[in-house]
């Protein structure tokens, strides 16, 4: 341990946690430097390394320190993190509760007298710098000092260095120097949106199969997905995502871990017994912070009945968590909201074709996964989850396996499988959430994808999944806000999916915050090593940062040939290692042809050979290649964007100066 984290009387410094609402940043920011100059270490969210599994870092810091200093605020008072941090604080018997505006602290708070931070250009006055003090230091074992000098005035925001100094991070009663990334975890707090109550958050764990038959398992991991988009169209739960909720599918962690790793207040788990023509479901709800059963059913039915069982559980469920059932009322609107099908053979080949698609392992899986969902229309013409299903399988195939000639007619198939989803069932989010993902990567319209992403995200705030690839789009047409909005709140509702996280990072680099974006794809890995494109975006990063010998090793770790190669073709270059660069660019020309010609421009953009670039981007544009969905704010295209060429190309695909 450095000196700087020993105090004059021999040991560790009293170390605080620091809780308060994002609008109330600047006045602990302001806390946080005066109780620093004072002797004590601070952890706060900005203090966090970006990407880390917070939850488990924040519970073993409010475990570990001395004192939990909780900023009452109008709006902490309003805050599920904050009401959640200070309950901990009060448990652990070590809360220091302040009132920032004079607001009365909330119920299960007010038994503690609140300190007030007073008014000065510090944003608190000495008075109450001398109160945290005298009640902070007793409970860290210390003797408070007769009096302090008057603190200096904190470091406005703006003047605040880009990189905050190295300080101690407590993690199991530890000290961890990280390096602080602002902002990274702003949703946290629920920042950017109304967040849901904690009473009812849910995460629908995969329904166990009990059939005796392995091959079954699509069956009751796809009931137990369809059970989760019910409670998820319902905009007063906060339900986690699958992939979040399906690592924990044959975990013998407690559901009290579980929960607190989801972050919800619910498990629902259940079993599916499939015999004959009847389905038996077992389903538990289960109180995350106790681990005992809220209530155990048991829904039997016919299998034509599935439907009905589904229906059953998710609006007991969410009777259950006390939240009023606000899905459609009729057989009709559900079917408007779902794209569902009342044919059991064609949702059983839905179920069938969303497992191979799944799997994402080959060429193979995919066009047998388009072949269910042909399968499942074939039986259910008007089954809209399935033909936006189409769409996607198509969109992959064209994007993965296609060859250029043949992306125009496939992107038009999917364009008109996820037209026909949105037309029979115009409430359902992810029909216009794919249709717009087509209109975007395959047509190359950024404009005509506006409307339909734009309803997607209307209808789908509670879908993760529609609310990364919304987040995606506003990235890309240069809505930094908006984008990084959306992709807290899917990464909100699905933590542990290191698709997320590496969309989370993209956004980041997009809007240009490099350092930020690196903690994200960094998180990524760590759920998933093999993780394709993460490794070359850090490197993209590193590049921009300057850090050029670390972006080759980042590069030279990417397991796809095309952002590998290209990353270090402009690596070489940079580090002046003109021949290992050609070479690289050679083998990119070589082995990818016309399928790189994105990648390309990048290269000669970044060569300084402008007018190649520029010829391969126009290229690129005639193939239909999807990189042009970049192209917008895209770093390494910088020296030829005053270009009159590549303006027209831009516009011509939608996006705005």
């Amino acid at each position: 341990m450095s000196s700087g984290d020993q105090d004059n009387q021999g040991g560790q410094r009293p170390t605080v946690f620091l809780s308060y609402s994002r609008v109330d940043q600047d006045r602990a920011r302001a806390l946080a430097q005066a109780l620093e100059q004072a002797g004590l270490q601070v952890w706060w969210d900005r203090l966090i390394e970006g990407g880390a599994a917070f939850a488990k870092s924040i519970d073993a810091a409010l475990t570990a320190c001395d004192a939990v200093i909780v900023l009452w605020s109008t709006h902490s008072v309003a805050s599920d993190w904050v009401l959640d941090e200070a309950a901990r604080g009060r448990d652990l018997k070590k809360l220091v509760p302040l009132s920032i505006d004079g607001t009365e602290a909330p119920l299960g708070f007010r038994q503690y007298q609140s300190i007030s931070m007073g008014a000065s250009p510090r944003g608190f006055d000495d008075a109450c710098l001398q109160a945290v003090l005298r009640a902070v230091l007793p409970l860290a074992g210390r003797e408070p000092p007769q009096r302090l000098a008057p603190t200096p005035a904190p470091t406005p925001a703006s003047a605040a260095p880009a990189n905050p100094a190295r300080r101690g991070l407590l993690v199991g009663g530890g000290a961890v120097a990280v390096a602080a990334a602002a902002g990274l975890l702003g949703w946290q707090r629920g920042w950017f949106a109304p967040a849901a109550a904690v009473g009812s958050s849910v995460a629908v764990l995969p329904f166990k199969n009990l059939s005796g038959d392995p091959e079954q398992g699509y069956f009751s991991d796809g009931l137990s997905e369809e059970v989760r988009a019910t409670l998820a169209r319902n905009q007063s739960l906060k339900v986690m995502a699958q992939t979040s909720s399906g690592k924990f599918r044959d975990s013998d962690e407690g559901a009290v871990n579980i929960a607190a790793k989801l972050g919800v207040a619910f498990l629902l788990s259940a079993s599916v017994r499939w015999a004959g023509e009847n389905v038996r479901v077992a389903a538990d709800l289960i109180d995350g912070h106790t681990g005992f059963s809220k209530w155990t059913q048991i829904f039997e039915r016919r299998i034509d009945d599935v439907f009905a069982v589904q229906s059953e559980i998710a609006n007991t469920v969410a009777s259950a968590l006390a939240v009023e059932v606000a899905g459609p009322a009729t057989p009709e609107a559900e079917r408007a909201a779902s794209g569902g099908t009342t044919d059991v053979a064609a949702f059983d080949a839905y179920l069938r074709g969303r497992s191979l698609y799944d799997l994402s392992a080959d060429e193979a899986s995919e066009r047998a996964a388009l072949a269910q969902f042909d399968a499942a229309i074939a039986r259910d013409p008007e089954y809209a989850a399935a033909h936006a299903a189409r769409s996607r399988s198509l969109t992959t195939i064209a994007n993965q396996y296609g060859a250029v000639g043949q992306h125009a007619a496939m992107y038009d198939q999917a364009v008109a499988s996820a037209e026909r989803a949105v037309q029979l069932a115009p409430a359902f989010a992810n029909g216009y959430s794919t249709l717009a993902f087509v209109l975007f990567q395959g047509r190359l319209d950024a404009k005509a994808a506006r409307a339909p992403f734009e309803k997607s995200n209307a209808l789908g705030a509670g879908e993760a999944t529609v609310q990364a690839r919304w987040a995606q789009y506003c990235a890309r047409t240069g809505r930094a806000d908006e984008a990084f909005e959306a992709i807290q709140r899917a990464l909100l509702r699905d933590r542990l999916n290191p698709l997320i996280h590496r969309a989370a990072g993209s956004i980041e680099y997009a809007a240009r915050r490099y350092a930020e974006s690196i903690p994200y794809l960094q998180q990524a890995l760590q759920m998933n090593p093999r993780m394709s494109r993460a490794h070359a975006a850090i490197g993209d990063a590193l590049v921009n940062l300057g850090s050029l010998a670390e972006a080759k090793a980042a590069y030279a770790a990417e397991p796809v040939a095309d952002f590998r190669i290209t990353g270090l073709a402009i690596v070489e270059h940079r580090l002046g290692n003109t021949v290992a660069a050609r070479a690289a660019m050679n083998t990119l020309v070589k082995e990818l042809g016309d399928r790189a010609l994105y990648q390309q421009a990048q290269v000669f953009a970044q060569w300084g050979d402008l007018d190649a670039s520029v010829d391969r981007l126009l290229k690129a544009r005639k193939a239909g290649d999807s990189g042009l969905v970049y192209a917008r704010n895209d770093p390494f295209l910088d020296p030829i964007r005053a270009d009159p060429r590549v303006q027209g190309l831009l516009a011509e695909i939608g996006f705005k100066p």
